[in-house]
């Protein structure tokens, strides 16, 4: 007989969500380890936040099941609460409010004596650098300081698994990684299982899992480095002088190239391309299609696009083209 499966923290079977006639998850079942970073990935409007309300008992479930460390999300979701801590997207802190009595308020709905909820407030708020801001209103705080309070807000009750939805959006790079490292550290110091959906692809990578998602259903699943080698070691990338030249020229690769082809607005994205196929040449040999060319190793965009066709911005006409690899262009007739 083999090993029985550790239980996941989170362990969802087959979930299925409508509104009205349309379909905002697909049969979608995911297992998050406990203690593990397991991210959510995909454009706006793939079903990212339908799951999350799921998962946060706030929507209720109307097809598949899901278990929270054992317990059934549908059997008493007042216990289920008490699991989580949760990151909304949009901030969910009262502006008016010091970061202290927002604390303090999120601590009395929870049931905890007044002392109780002050001597754990000072204890987070220490904990995320924000105890001499405890008298500070939340609005005069910058938002990587407003999205902290939260962070400290969630974990108030001491949560075995952390929700947070889009935690990072409006924040800029700074902001974001500070709260990364913050996220990290909740992870390893204090045991903090995370589920979080995004739409960025640092972000992502910073993950132990992904589940990648469009339309309500998955793409793929598995680490960052599994995702990415499911294209090999490497892609090309191929520019073109618009749309209909990208669309002739990759009818033209078809037709001589054993290869896997992809077409993103005005760019091709090529992979199993035969190392022997001279594609430098190609900007001499099709100067009417061809305006760049570039190597480099694949990225979860580049996974995203040979799955769906699409972009991970939700449309086909954002394929980046700054990543560091092989480049050759043309531009107004010479090569860079």
């Amino acid at each position: 007989m083999g090993e029985a499966r550790a239980e996941g923290a989170v362990e969802a079977s087959e979930i299925a969500y409508r509104y009205g006639d349309r379909i905002a998850l697909d049969s979608l079942s995911l297992r998050v380890a406990e203690g593990a970073i397991y991210g959510v990935l995909g454009p706006n409007g793939c079903g990212k936040s339908t799951l999350f309300r799921l998962l946060a008992t706030i929507s209720p479930m109307q097809q598949g099941r899901v278990t929270l460390f054992g317990d059934d999300l549908e059997g008493d979701p007042s216990a289920i609460r008490r699991h989580l801590g949760v990151v909304f997207q949009n901030p969910a802190i009262d502006p008016k409010l010091t970061v202290l009595e927002n604390l303090l308020c999120h601590g009395a709905l929870y049931g905890m004596s007044r002392g109780e909820a002050r001597d754990r407030a000072g204890r987070w708020l220490q904990r995320f650098g924000l105890g001499d801001r405890s008298h500070s209103r939340c609005q005069s705080l910058s938002g990587g300081m407003q999205r902290r309070v939260e962070l400290a807000k969630g974990m108030m009750h001491q949560p075995r698994l952390l929700l947070m939805d889009e935690p990072t959006s409006g924040l800029d790079p700074a902001a974001r990684l500070e709260f990364w490292e913050t996220i990290e550290s909740l992870r390893a110091q204090e045991s903090v299982t995370v589920l979080m959906t995004t739409h960025f692809l640092d972000e992502a990578e910073r993950c132990d899992r992904l589940l990648l998602v469009d339309q309500g259903k998955e793409v793929a699943e598995g680490t960052p480095a599994e995702l990415r080698s499911d294209l090999g070691d490497a892609v090309l990338r191929v520019r073109c002088h618009g749309v209909q030249q990208a669309e002739a020229f990759r009818k033209q690769l078809l037709e001589r190239l054993e290869c896997k082809i992809e077409q993103s607005a005005d760019q091709l994205l090529i992979d199993r391309l035969d190392a022997e196929v001279d594609w430098r040449g190609w900007l001499d040999e099709f100067p009417q299609q061809v305006r760049e060319l570039s190597w480099a190793r694949p990225t979860l965009e580049d996974l995203f696009l040979r799955k769906t066709g699409r972009s991970l911005a939700g449309d086909p006409a954002s394929l980046p083209t700054d990543r560091p690899g092989t480049s050759r262009r043309r531009q107004g007739g010479t090569r860079a």
